[in-house]
């Protein structure tokens, strides 16, 4: 062997090892996957952060805002009365409260379509409103109100909302006990389903709230939680995220409000959603702008599915310059093959523009993200 062809193998190798499809394997999946997340209104900020929530194995949530909408809505009514159905308890005592503002009025108008004619309204402070509907005289007040007058609901169902800390307003006719009303806040439609889906994945699902025993309850049985946190004061937030990280789970937090943006900076991967507070947006690696629990379902599914695309261009570019390096530098040069320079380019171009059309299927068949429309 000559100079020449010593040298011919050396530019070969040299040509077809050149690193475009290595260098470019990661940064095209990048940038598709940010482009694909922007359009699924997933806005992250910490790029390491959120391939890490492939790993996740626990998620904890904060109640208010994030699993509930944060606003009162009717949970249960009750008929004590066999004339008046829960139906018309409920239009009866919306058309008394369409003419109050009070947050409990509003939760309970919200609950119906039409209301009533309602003439003589009063208003009586910290007891509740009256008023004649359809020619009944119709009240409703609180618990206190009702034991005034020297009324003990025993009914086991109406006992039982106190214990789950509902807010309860009960609903006089004529003077007469007729029903009652709770409220409570209102969890968000898609949470179950998105709590029944990060189990399905094998992931722990845990609430955060400051609320009662009784109120975390009522939320974790309605969702199915795995685990809850009750009455946690804003500063314990970050220490609860701590403890469950303690306990060898990677963790994500879900949350809204400035108290928990120091829950958020301690986990692993913190998410806030689109209503939450500016600090909240300022500690969160990732930003959900829609509302939406089943959002934490798609983000990881869009984390698992970019790392998998970014392997197959890595392995792809990798497995290319195993083969064809050796190949250059003339290993089967006694068997009659031979690379030559122009051919390495060839190749090395081949290679680049294959893990370039890898990425883009990426974008042009984009993961299913459950709980999205992908288009």
């Amino acid at each position: 062997m000559n100079l020449a062809f010593s040298l011919e193998r050396t530019v070969t190798v040299m040509v077809t090892a050149c690193p475009h499809a290595l260098g470019l394997a990661i940064p095209l999946v990048i940038a598709v996957s940010t482009s694909i997340s922007a359009k699924n209104g997933f806005l992250i900020k910490n790029r390491s952060n959120f391939e890490d929530s492939r790993d996740i194995d626990a998620v904890i949530f904060d109640k208010t805002g994030t699993l509930t909408r944060g606003e009162l809505g009717v949970s249960d009514i009750y008929s004590l009365n066999s004339e008046y159905d829960e139906g018309y308890l409920l239009k009866y005592a919306a058309s008394v409260e369409s003419k109050s503002e009070h947050p409990i009025a509003q939760g309970i108008v919200s609950a119906v379509e039409e209301t009533f004619q309602v003439e003589e309204f009063e208003s009586h402070p910290g007891k509740g409103i009256s008023g004649m509907v359809d020619s009944k005289k119709i009240e409703v007040v609180s618990p206190g109100f009702i034991k005034e007058r020297g009324i003990e609901p025993d009914d086991e169902q109406v006992l039982n909302l106190f214990s789950q800390g509902k807010t309860v307003v009960f609903i006089l006719i004529n003077d007469e006990l007729a029903g009652c009303i709770a409220l409570a806040d209102v969890i968000r439609e898609e949470s179950a389903e998105a709590i029944k889906q990060l189990q399905n994945k094998g992931i722990k699902c845990i609430m955060l709230t400051g609320d009662t025993e009784g109120v975390a309850r009522w939320v974790s049985d309605e969702l199915e939680l795995d685990e809850y946190f009750y009455q946690v004061l804003p500063k314990e937030k970050a220490e609860k995220v701590k403890e469950i990280q303690d306990r060898g789970f990677k963790v994500a937090m879900t949350g809204d409000g400035v108290n928990d943006a120091p829950a958020l900076a301690q986990s692993n991967v913190g998410i806030t959603i689109g209503a939450g507070t500016d600090v909240a947006m300022e500690t969160a690696d990732i930003i959900l702008v829609r509302s939406n629990p089943l959002d934490v379902v798609a983000l990881i599914e869009l984390s698992s599915a970019t790392y998998r695309k970014m392997w197959e261009n890595l392995l792809w570019a990798s497995g290319y310059n195993a083969f064809a390096i050796p190949l250059a530098a003339g290993v089967l040069y006694y068997q009659g093959i031979l690379l030559s320079p122009a051919m390495g380019a060839i190749l090395m171009s081949l290679s680049t523009v294959i893990v370039a059309l890898n990425a883009q299927l990426f974008k042009f068949n984009p993961p299913k993200l459950r709980g999205r429309d992908n288009n």
